[in-house]
């Protein structure tokens, strides 16, 4: 069975719950006819309109969905991730819901689940973390390098397009050698690996893409990940 990760560069029910384009996506990648997803929103600390987007999105179609709470009674995670689907991560601050993770074991458990065939899916924290490391802005005075998972190779940086110090940042990174290359995701995009290969970049907006970003000859050079992308809703 393939291993399945998309990564969301930004967008998605957390700001449109009304518009379920990249949602129906996700759920299609299952080969369950009504699959079961869990949201897992620890990186705002379950936060509670999160959560109401989430099921106003995800209650329009065909699925089961649920959540995981870290911040209430947490029920037995094994049983409730081995169960699942897919999975999907919300964004906040990486750093904050890695260490809630590892805490509980978490990240090993969503592995197993991982290597099993669920589908992982998320956006911004929830995209990063899959990553051997990511950028994020868990610290507020600056974007930094983190190291994360590591279920799949390389350095992801979502938001690409949507937030002015992104870009320039990950630049940065690659010309002081923080860093040899990374994929950079503009919101309302997405990267589908597969195997721990990206297969598909997917857009779900106007002018979006995903970038492979490296050094080569002292310069910085953006190159689309997939001459073809798959373009939902328009």
């Amino acid at each position: 069975m393939s291993k399945q990760i998309i990564a969301i560069g930004g967008g998605g029910f957390g700001r449109n719950p009304d518009q379920c384009v990249i949602e129906q996506y996700i759920l299609d990648q299952s080969t369950v006819e009504n699959p079961k997803i869990c949201f897992i929103p620890t990186a705002t600390g379950d936060d509670d309109l999160y959560k109401l987007n989430f099921y106003v999105t995800f209650s329009r179609l065909k699925c089961q969905p649920s959540h995981l709470d870290f911040f209430k009674r947490t029920v037995n995670l094994k049983k409730l991730i081995h169960t699942q689907d897919i999975i999907f991560v919300g964004g906040g601050n990486t750093r904050s819901m890695l260490a809630v993770w590892r805490e509980w074991g978490l990240d090993g458990i969503l592995k197993e689940a991982y290597e099993k065939g669920v589908v992982l899916s998320g956006v911004s924290a929830g995209a990063i973390c899959w990553f051997e490391r990511g950028v994020t802005d868990s610290w507020d005075n600056k974007l930094s390098i983190m190291d994360c998972l590591g279920y799949i190779e390389g350095v992801c940086c979502p938001h690409y397009d949507e937030e002015k110090e992104r870009r320039p940042s990950l630049h940065r990174f690659l010309k002081e050698k923080v860093i040899s290359s990374a994929y950079g995701i503009d919101g309302e995009c997405a990267l589908h690996f597969i195997d721990g290969s990206p297969a598909k970049t997917i857009i779900f907006g106007q002018k979006k893409n995903a970038y492979s970003v490296k050094i080569q000859d002292n310069k910085v050079v953006e190159s689309s990940v997939h001459d073809r992308s798959f373009i939902l809703g328009q």
